[in-house]
C-alpha cells in the first residue's frame, strides 16, 4: 500500500521486491549496498535495525552507519495473555499465581530472540518472579496451546490476541505501549498496572547512508502524507498497526533509543542468534 502512495505522490514507478530470509538481514544488506540516490528504499520492522546488533555476533552491516532514516510509518505493541491454565484477571493476580506455582510458571512466545521473548524477561524482572521461556515457531501454535491449557502465559503482539480476547477464549492482561492499545481499550498498560515497563515495535523506511538530504525530505513528505491519508490509516488499523508518520530525525532518535533500551536486556538474557 505504501508503494502505491509513492507512485501517486511522486509520479514515479515504485516496484516492490521482497527480500525475505536471514531474519530480515538480506533486505538490509541490499539497501546498505545500493547507490545512495534515494531510489532504493527499505521498509522493515525495527528488529533488523535496532535489535539485530545485539543478537548477531557477526552482523554484516551497521544500521546506524550504513542506513539513513526516512520515516516511521506504523507502530504495534505487545501483550501479556493468559489461558485457562492461569485463572487470573490481572497482572497482580498473575504474579501471585506464578509465585504460588513456580513449576508451572512458563511463558510462550512466537520464537526465541523476538521482542516478546525479551519483553517477557523484562516483565519477570520487574515483577520479581521467575518465568521460564518456551519458544514456539510462530504465534498460532502458541495460541493453540494457550487455549488448550498446555501453557499458562503468552507474550505476543496485541493484534494476534485481540479477537480471541474479545471472544473470551483468552485474556489480555496488559499491553506494552505508552498508552492503551486502540484495539483493547479495556486493558491497562503495564505501567498502569503498576509495572513501569513499556516497549513498542514499529515499521520504518530507510535509504542508503549518504543519500542527499533533499531526496530524504522528498521521500519523507510522500510517505508521511500517504500514511496519514484516510485510506491507508484505515487499512493499517485493520491489520493491527497504528499509523504514525515521523520526520527522519525522529525515526533516528527512536531507533537509537530502542537499541539502547533492549541491548542490556538481551545481553543479560545471554541470547545469541545463530548466524
Amino acid at each position: 500500500m505504501m508503494a502505491d502512495q509513492l507512485r501517486e505522490r511522486l509520479g514515479e514507478t515504485a516496484i516492490v521486491e521482497n527480500r525475505t530470509g536471514a531474519d530480515g538481514r538480506l533486505a538490509v544488506r541490499a539497501v546498505a549496498s545500493s547507490e545512495p540516490d534515494g531510489r532504493t528504499l527499505l521498509i522493515t520492522p525495527f528488529g533488523p535495525v535496532a535489535i539485530h546488533p545485539s543478537v548477531y555476533s557477526n552482523l554484516s552491516y551497521d544500521p546506524f552507519k550504513d542506513l539513513a532514516p526516512v520515516a516511521q510509518v506504523a507502530t504495534f505493541d505487545f501483550a501479556a495473555v493468559v489461558g485457562p491454565m492461569a485463572p487470573v484477571n490481572s497482572l497482580e493476580e498473575l504474579v501471585a499465581w506464578a509465585k504460588a506455582n513456580p513449576t508451572q510458571a512458563n511463558f510462550a512466545t512466537p520464537g526465541a530472540g523476538t521482542l516478546p521473548h525479551f519483553f517477557g524477561i523484562t516483565f519477570a524482572n520487574a515483577a520479581g518472579i521467575n518465568l521460564r521461556h518456551v519458544p514456539y515457531r510462530g504465534t498460532a501454535p502458541a495460541l493453540t496451546d494457550l487455549m488448550g491449557g498446555q501453557i499458562p502465559i503468552l507474550f505476543t503482539t496485541t493484534a494476534d490476541a485481540v479477537e480471541l480476547h474479545r471472544a473470551g477464549r483468552v485474556k489480555v492482561l496488559a499491553t506494552s505501549g505508552a498508552k492503551r492499545s486502540p484495539f483493547t481499550s479495556d486493558v491497562p498498560t503495564f505501567t498502569e498496572a503498576g509495572y513501569g515497563i513499556q516497549g513498542e515495535a514499529w515499521y520504518g523506511f530507510f535509504v542508503r547512508a549518504g543519500t542527499p538530504p533533499e531526496m530524504v525530505e522528498k521521500l519523507n513528505k510522500a510517505l508521511v502524507e500517504g500514511v496519514r491519508s484516510d485510506a491507508v490509516r484505515e487499512r493499517l488499523l485493520k491489520i493491527g498497526l497504528v499509523p504514525t508518520g515521523t520526520s527522519p530525525s525522529e525515526l533516528g532518535a527512536i531507533q537509537k533509543a530502542d537499541f539502547e533500551r533492549w541491548a542490556p536486556v538481551i545481553k543479560a538474557s545471554g541470547f545469541k542468534a545463530q548466524d
